[in-house]
């Protein structure tokens, strides 16, 4: 049997051409035709307010952090079971991370328990959609306004995932914080290899998130013919990305209908033949609350116990398919553990130590994967 690996990047076909265009262009280093169609296409489909691409879901939370005027001593809350960046932007700001329990149902932010870490230096909370699957935006909002609060959503995870509100309306996931991060890395179901995006919803950060875009300058005003010379206005870092990528990202938007239909086929299938073994051994399928769509991001499973998990993946590993485990909780991790005040988040830690990522991918012989799972 030949390898099966976890992630496999999907090619459209039209990557190098649009990459060749670009390079033709003789306008390679970012803010070009092709990123302004990229931004445009995300803007006008998911109707988010502005969007700017980004070297990196990364680049796009450090420029919220900055956007945020987040400083020393102020508070973040956010989930525990995150990758580290969601943590890592604000805490290079000074922020104190105020790590939250994920659900029960699923490894999303817990939202009935974030009221109560609320405090006077609480100024940003971050949920995170976790596996595209929407968190329970009507409640994180409803607190975010009641204690005057910013919501950045961490939507690396979350392209083409919707979120529908306790009044029936639906909501693309990363359209309903102040401001929000998508991810292009290879391993999402839209790539550019790395890249990223902001998204600004909220209008009065526009003209800034611009400039920090800029590397701190008004260049962005100064093309608009809105300024007759520019210079260094503000912080800001060298957060675009090339044309490069952006033709890469095009490519991959153009067809995103197809690939985002045939993860879907894929999710199903794992859900569908799955379903009975999982229940007879008392293994978990990934959950999807009634408020949320499924973007297909990512099929995992939840035993009962590290040991069993292991066994699985090594099961797995000698039948040539490679399954991995995912974030470990980051109230845990060797840099914040001393920092952490001492809460016991049992359902992150339980994910941490249970749940298991199946392959993924366009092209994935997904029949050969289920029937060795089932010899399990």
């Amino acid at each position: 049997m030949n390898n099966i690996n976890f992630n496999v990047p999907y090619l459209t076909g039209k990557e190098t051409f649009y990459i060749h265009d670009a390079v033709a262009s003789g306008k390679i280093s970012g803010n070009g035709k092709y990123t302004k169609m990229c931004q445009s296409f995300f803007e006008q489909k998911y109707d988010f307010n502005k969007c700017l691409l980004t070297t990196s879901c990364t680049d796009a939370l450090e420029m919220a952090a900055l956007l945020l005027n987040i400083e020393q001593g102020d508070e973040v809350i956010m989930p525990s079971y995150t990758f580290v960046s969601t943590a890592n932007a604000f805490v290079l700001r000074g922020a104190k991370i105020v790590f939250i329990d994920s659900r029960l149902d699923h490894p999303g932010i817990w939202e009935e328990n974030i009221e109560e870490l609320i405090t006077e230096k609480t100024k940003v909370i971050v949920p995170v959609h976790y596996a595209g699957v929407a968190c329970d935006m009507d409640v994180i909002m409803d607190i975010a306004n009641k204690y005057n609060l910013f919501v950045v959503e961490d939507a690396a995870q979350a392209i083409d995932s919707f979120y529908i509100g306790r009044d029936g309306s639906k909501k693309a996931l990363g359209s309903i914080g102040h401001l929000s991060a998508f991810s292009f890395h290879e391993t999402k179901n839209i790539i550019s290899g790395e890249g990223g995006m902001l998204v600004i919803n909220d209008k009065q950060f526009e003209k800034r998130a611009e400039i920090i875009w800029e590397k701190g300058t008004n260049r962005s005003a100064f093309f608009k013919g809105e300024v007759d010379k520019y210079g260094w206005v503000d912080m800001g870092s060298s957060f675009l990305p090339s044309e490069i990528v952006a033709a890469f990202l095009w490519a991959q938007l153009e067809n995103l209908e197809n690939i985002q239909s045939r993860r879907i086929e894929l999710w199903n299938t794992y859900f569908d033949k799955l379903k009975e073994w999982a229940f007879s051994k008392n293994i978990l399928l990934p959950f999807i609350p009634v408020n949320s769509s499924n973007n297909a991001h990512m099929f995992y499973l939840i035993f009962e116990n590290v040991k069993l998990r292991d066994q699985f993946i090594a099961f797995l590993k000698n039948e040539n398919i490679m399954a991995v485990f995912h974030y470990i909780s980051l109230h845990k991790s060797p840099f914040y553990i001393e920092k952490h005040d001492g809460r016991n988040l049992a359902e992150s830690d339980r994910y941490s130590d249970c749940l298991v990522r199946l392959p993924m991918y366009f092209e994935l012989e997904i029949d050969k994967v289920i029937k060795k799972i089932i010899q399990f």
